[in-house]
C-alpha cells in the first residue's frame, strides 16, 4: 500500500492529519518527508543544482525572450 499522506510535526513525532486506514499498529513504514509550507514556489526542490554560469545563461535567455513583441507573431 503506497499512500501520501499530510501530517504534523510536534514533539519529535509525525502525527497524521487524518487516520490511517489499513495499517495494522505497530507497523513498520518508509518515510519520505517533504514540507508543504506555505507559499513555496513549485520549483524551489531544484534550487542549487545549476552552476553559477548556468542560472545566469538562463537568466539571459529569460530576460531577452521579456523583450520580445509577442503581438507581432
Amino acid at each position: 500500500m503506497d499512500k501520501t499522506i499530510e501530517a504534523v510535526y510536534k514533539k519529535g513525532a509525525l502525527h497524521p492529519l487524518k487516520p490511517l486506514k489499513g495499517l495494522k499498529e505497530n507497523s513498520r513504514v518508509r518515510l519520505t518527508v517533504e514540507p508543504t509550507s506555505p507559499g513555496s514556489h513549485p520549483l524551489e526542490r531544484f534550487a542549487g543544482i545549476l552552476s553559477a554560469e548556468e542560472a545566469d545563461e538562463m537568466l539571459r535567455v529569460v530576460e531577452e525572450f521579456e523583450q520580445i513583441d509577442t503581438d507581432a507573431w
